[in-house]
């Protein structure tokens, strides 16, 4: 069994008396994101390819703050947009049009116009349907802005990788995508690929590499791979993790062998992320159920990701203040939510040591998909965000009130 201290060294992101002076200025719950951290992860997964014509480009769809896509700005990455709000964000962010790539889904004609007209000119389109749409709005515009837009567009389809998947075009579609844009006198240069949502296994992109290069050379007029997102990260500390640097040796090799002026764009999101922050909490209820602790906090579910996206599991620490003691016990621990939804669990069945009211929580690796899908169900309003950056904290984000909950309705 390990002590308190080493405890405390191997698993809480910081120490104690940071986490009370944080939640002291900033009140809780609390979002804390680790500039150091980011920026470790951002070089590591940027020195891990040695393709010299290798562009990054980090998805905010896992993470919206102005503050953080500034981060990724300065480290030289560009931005990858899902959707209109995206671009949005990451034009408010400093990034210019030319660094921003759409690769999204089924946009409204006017969604179609503000992208362009945002000058946003690298579109990876997700169906025939698309390319038709992007295509009349082309013809719409006046003549000398048509001509400019056309010059500048980098076109490429998302590929479809299973019938299962409701992403992309499918590999017998491309001779007519390729027909469509020649009419409306553009050209098809790209390929995107998309593995899926939180993929760990390295070998899941390494395998599929000859094939997808093998794809995009049906492409006439092929200039760039986007080998696209889905990276995993492992929240489960002891379990896989996915190898960056086998990646990008096994990638950077297969690329830099064609002889071709082929641009590579990686799409990173919660793996250069998740790992930098952390949601703090504390303790407003103790209950026992024989020897099950059920803990109430002063957050909820509504503060993190759905399930689905991160398989239900987050890991969960404290700063257990015991100088009277030698050795720490954990005990099997429910964290329950201040709602009484049923499901209102921030987890279930994890190692904690008895913990009193007032008490610290800390709930790692909610960079990704935190903030980003919390929500106002349940009523309650969101919590600040503080970014720790050379040794010092600021408020990125200002905590809500209920007034929020007025905003927009007609009373």
């Amino acid at each position: 069994m390990e002590t308190l201290q080493e405890t405390a060294k191997l698993l809480t992101p910081f120490s104690q008396e940071l986490a009370e002076e944080l939640l002291n200025i900033y009140d809780s719950p609390l979002y804390v994101y680790d500039g150091d951290i980011l920026n470790q992860t951002i070089s590591h997964i940027t020195n891990s390819f040695h393709y010299p014509q290798t562009r990054f480009y980090f998805a905010s769809v896992t993470n919206g703050n102005i503050a953080l896509l500034k981060i990724f700005k300065n480290a030289g990455w560009g931005l990858h947009a899902n959707t209109p709000g995206d671009i949005y964000l990451g034009l408010n962010a400093s990034f210019t049009p030319s660094e921003i790539v759409y690769s999204g889904s089924n946009l409204s004609r006017e969604e179609m116009e503000q992208v362009l007209n945002w000058g946003v000119n690298t579109l990876n389109l997700d169906s025939i349907s698309q390319l038709r749409l992007l295509c009349e709005v082309l013809l719409s515009h006046a003549k000398t802005q048509r001509r400019k837009e056309k010059e500048d567009l980098k076109i490429g389809l998302r590929l479809n990788v299973s019938e299962d998947s409701r992403i992309g075009v499918s590999i017998a579609d491309f001779d007519q995508a390729v027909s469509i844009a020649r009419d409306a006198g553009l050209k098809i240069t790209g390929l995107h690929f998309y593995r899926g949502t939180g993929t760990n296994a390295t070998s899941a992109f390494t395998n599929v590499i000859d094939e997808v290069i093998s794809i995009a050379e049906n492409l006439p007029d092929w200039q760039y791979l986007d080998f696209g997102g889905g990276f995993g990260y492992p929240y489960h500390h002891d379990k896989i993790a996915f190898n960056w640097e086998f990646f990008g040796d096994e990638l950077s090799q297969r690329i830099g062998n064609l002889g071709k002026n082929i641009n590579l764009i990686i799409e990173p999101g919660r793996a250069a992320i998740a790992g930098s922050g952390t949601l703090l909490a504390q303790v407003v209820s103790v209950k026992w159920q024989g020897n099950k602790q059920i803990l109430g906090v002063d957050s909820t579910v509504a503060n993190l990701s759905v399930p689905a996206v991160h398989g239900g599991y987050r890991e969960i620490v404290s700063w257990k203040n015991q100088t009277y003691e030698k050795y720490i016990t954990n005990y099997i621990t429910d964290v329950c939510g201040n709602t009484t939804y049923s499901r209102d669990y921030l987890a279930k069945n994890c190692q904690l040591p008895a913990l009193e009211i007032g008490d610290i929580i800390a709930i790692l690796d909610v960079g990704a998909y935190g903030y980003a899908m919390s929500s106002h169900f349940l009523h309650r309003p969101k919590p600040a965000e503080v970014l720790l950056e050379n040794g010092t904290h600021r408020l990125i984000r200002k905590r809500e009130d209920y007034s929020v909950l007025l905003n927009n309705q007609i009373v």
